[in-house]
């Protein structure tokens, strides 16, 4: 993840990443149909584009709210002194928390914004905030809530990818 692919990719390469980003479970044969090769040129390339970590995996995409995790709130947080120790530490505590579906390290006000999944406020603050305002590095914890969610898992855009 956040390493630049090994491989040059084509158009013919960019063909089967917008199909696979929109149905993952394409069979082959449906596949190579769709982006003009025979099934065995096409399996070669999924398979070239999974060792490359361009495809970096394959996952159903589960509805928040039909799972019960209804919550999703956004933290920017603040650490204490810039190390990497202090970033180490942060970085494996917060990967070890299930309820943190994402973390970047980011620019600006704070130095992390995660993005936290949850069924309701008080776990929210009964396991995420005690865990995160635990952590020795944490200086400071803004947090944000969705109201409503209009796109989540958006497709990567991959007209506009600068490609090496």
């Amino acid at each position: 993840m956040n390493k630049p692919a090994n491989i040059g990719l084509d158009a013919i390469d960019l063909k089967i990443l917008r199909v696979l980003q929109t149905d993952a479970r394409t069979p082959n044969i449906v596949l190579a149909e769709k982006v003009g090769l025979s099934p065995s040129p096409c399996s070669r390339r999924v398979k070239l584009l999974e060792q490359a970590d361009v495809l970096e995996s394959y996952r159903a995409v589960i509805s928040r709210f039909a799972v019960g995790l209804s919550v999703t709130v956004f933290a920017g947080i603040t650490v204490e002194r810039h190390s990497d120790d202090n970033a180490d530490a942060f970085v494996n505590a917060v990967l070890a928390m299930p309820e943190v579906v994402a973390c970047h390290l980011v620019s600006g006000e704070h130095d992390f914004l995660l993005e936290v999944v949850i069924p309701d406020m008080a776990t929210y603050e009964a396991t995420v905030l005690r865990a995160l305002l635990a952590l020795p590095a944490v200086r400071d914890i803004r947090t944000s809530f969705a109201m409503r969610t209009y796109k989540s898992n958006g497709a990567l855009p991959l007209d506009i990818a600068k490609l090496p």
